[in-house]
């Protein structure tokens, strides 16, 4: 049996997932750009608790658009991503079916489903802004607006505009503003730049420590992976993690999610699936693993996470977020961030 060039193997104990593999009646098919080893350790509990098998396929890029061209033939029963800006593209090409669960209601608040519950997150992490310990110090009373205003000039990183990241932010500026208000913040922000938008979200809080900028946009998961990589363990001590907005809307939280495939070959199994990554074991795994905020109200995070202190999210619902997706990826073009 062959691997598919271009993808990523997985899990210990789940199978790979081929165009060509058969596939028994006690399994699920999921179709992920989360990368497997990070959520690896949900699945194998998974399957050890129901004896269903996980199939993952991962990649980067290209799954919404491959289970487009395999329509009612596709072998996918879950897309998860690793954010909100996919879930939504999901949902908006009409590749999704709604779930109807009292475990999912029980488990996730409204404000982290779809308003047709066509998806569900079940991780949040903060869009942070990071300082410079050295140049600058904690700024608890920052906020995203201040990134565009004068006093920042040339002392702002962050990766693509396009990324989904911070689509889903610049979404959510204009959900709460107006998009005139939203195209005039982003404008203000690419102007500040201290270089061009590159890298991921870690490289950013490198270029904090390497003297490049004083500020970083990141996502507040990532100083978790950083503590606990010998080799980024230095970025991530050169910088303070700070919560924009506590005075006003709350900060941003982007999410990873999962969607049920409108023509999911093994339902049954999929939200089964669903409803064991939103109960009490999977979410308390993500937070210890992911360093990331459940979305199950009573399970905590990690003892790491809580010592950045709690903050004040943006109450903002999701699907009010989603409905300006394609209005924040048009400003991007039409302001050429990353040009």
């Amino acid at each position: 049996m062959s691997i598919q060039k271009g993808l990523t193997i997985l899990l210990a104990g789940a199978s790979v997932l081929t165009s060509s593999m058969s596939f028994a009646a006690e399994e699920v098919n999921v179709y992920s750009y989360r990368q497997p080893f990070l959520i690896q350790p949900m699945m194998k509990e998974f399957t050890a608790e129901t004896g269903v098998k996980v199939n993952i396929l991962f990649a980067k890029k290209g799954l919404i658009e491959r289970i487009k061209r395999e329509g009612e033939l596709s072998k996918a029963d879950l897309m998860l991503t690793s954010d909100f800006s996919r879930l939504a593209l999901f949902t908006e090409d009409g590749l999704a079916q709604p779930v109807e669960s009292h475990v999912l209601d029980k488990n996730i608040p409204s404000k982290f489903h779809g308003a047709t519950k066509e998806w569900f997150a079940l991780t949040s992490r903060a869009r942070a802004i990071y300082s410079s310990v050295e140049r600058v110090g904690p700024t608890p009373n920052i906020t995203y607006q201040d990134l565009a205003t004068p006093a920042f000039k040339g002392k702002v990183c962050m990766r693509s505009g396009k990324h989904p990241y911070n689509i889903s932010l610049l979404a959510s500026i204009i959900a709460h503003e107006g998009e005139a208000k939203a195209k005039t913040w982003l404008e203000g922000l690419k102007a500040n730049l201290a270089r061009k938008p590159q890298g991921n979200d870690r490289a950013q809080v490198k270029a904090v420590k390497e003297g490049l900028c004083d500020y970083a946009l990141t996502n507040s998961y990532y100083l978790g992976k950083m503590l606990n990589d010998p080799k980024q363990v230095s970025w991530a001590e050169a910088v303070h993690i700070n919560f924009p907005n506590q005075a006003t809307t709350g900060t941003h939280v982007n999410v990873s999610g999962i969607s049920l495939a409108k023509y999911a070959p093994n339902k049954e199994n999929a939200i089964k699936l669903i409803e064991f990554l939103s109960g009490d074991v999977a979410q308390g795994m993500y937070a210890e693993i992911n360093y990331e905020y459940p979305v199950k109200e009573d399970v905590k995070p990690s003892k790491l996470v809580a010592s950045w202190g709690e903050f004040k999210q943006d109450d903002i619902k999701l699907s009010d977020i989603a409905a300006q997706h394609k209005t924040a990826i048009k400003l991007m073009d039409e302001v050429k961030f990353d040009l």
